[in-house]
């Protein structure tokens, strides 16, 4: 049995809008737990606090419908206005440079999401630190497959992770074919530990939220920034101490090369209080620095 609900969009919003805004949820190609179908809809399995649950969103003409499965239908169709960013409030964002400017205008229907779940947001980006996407996106796909539960309804291959137990309960080996190192698996056994605490921070303001998914030793600022910019839907958690973003940022706005996250900062000051939503749009422009180095190499720990 299945649960059904449609909302009505404000402002511009349409499939591929879903797709974009919703794609910040999928962990690379063959996710589990994230699906996009051939007729544009996004399919996601979740562990809600009331339990598993399945949920389907499509958007058209100027309306969401989604539908939902499991323990957990209730409690997702209840926030499916929230994960499309309808409460996403952009009123008070001014573009400073030419780039945002054009950015903004070209992406009117960009939204920032919120789950409402700190621990599915958290534990993938745990296995993001220090490797290679390619690497933390197969750890994601293995833990699940092997240790996650069959999404309800016909969300056929898709998997649910693992409760706070579960995790807690992956014997060392396992981690270690999935290719993950000791101090990312040391990290989420941690967290999930605490799981209940973590999950309270959904609720909580960035500055509170943050202190409390960093008060687990190995959860730093780029781990508790990519986490509560899925799970709260946070314009400002902007991300540091990645490789890759302040070069970004810095070539996007000023022509120049190796910015680094000091000078990102400073970049980013203008957008106090929309720092992640300024990087967003910066993204979608494609503005990158030309590459001069080779791809980092995948370390598979499974060799060691």
């Amino acid at each position: 049995m299945s649960d059904t609900r449609t909302w009505g969009l404000s402002g511009p919003y349409d499939r591929h809008d879903l797709r974009r805004n919703l794609g910040v949820l999928g962990r690379g190609p063959g996710d589990p737990a994230y699906r996009v179908a051939a007729d544009g809809s996004v399919w996601r399995a979740s562990r809600t606090p009331d339990g598993p649950g399945t949920l389907r969103i499509a958007v058209a003409g100027g309306e969401a419908r989604a539908q939902a499965w499991g323990p957990g239908a209730d409690w997702l169709l209840a926030r499916v206005p929230a994960m499309l960013g309808e409460h996403d409030d952009a009123a008070d964002f001014t573009p400073r440079h030419r780039l945002v400017h054009e950015a903004h205008r070209r992406h009117p229907g960009l939204r920032l999401i919120r789950t409402g779940l700190v621990l599915e947001s958290l534990i993938p980006s745990v296995l993001e630190q220090k490797v290679t996407s390619d690497e933390a996106y197969r750890a994601w796909r293995i833990l699940l497959t092997r240790h996650g539960e069959p999404a309800p309804g016909p969300a056929d291959g898709m998997r649910v992770m693992p409760d706070p137990r579960a995790w807690t309960l992956i014997p060392s080996w396992e981690w270690h074919k999935a290719g993950v190192d000791a101090k990312r698996s040391s990290t989420i056994l941690r967290a999930a530990r605490v799981a209940r605490r973590l999950e309270e921070a959904a609720g909580m303001d960035d500055t509170r939220a943050t202190a409390r998914l960093r008060a687990v030793p190995g959860i730093g600022p780029w781990t508790a920034a990519e986490t509560l910019q899925r799970s709260n839907g946070s314009p400002d958690a902007v991300t540091v101490g990645d490789l890759h973003l302040p070069k970004i940022i810095g070539y996007a706005l000023t022509g120049e090369r190796g910015t680094d996250d000091a000078a990102m900062l400073d970049l980013l000051a203008p957008y106090a209080g929309h720092r992640h939503r300024a990087c967003r749009l910066i993204l979608l422009t494609g503005r990158t620095p030309p590459r001069r180095a080779p791809r980092f190499s995948v370390n598979d720990i499974r060799a060691l």
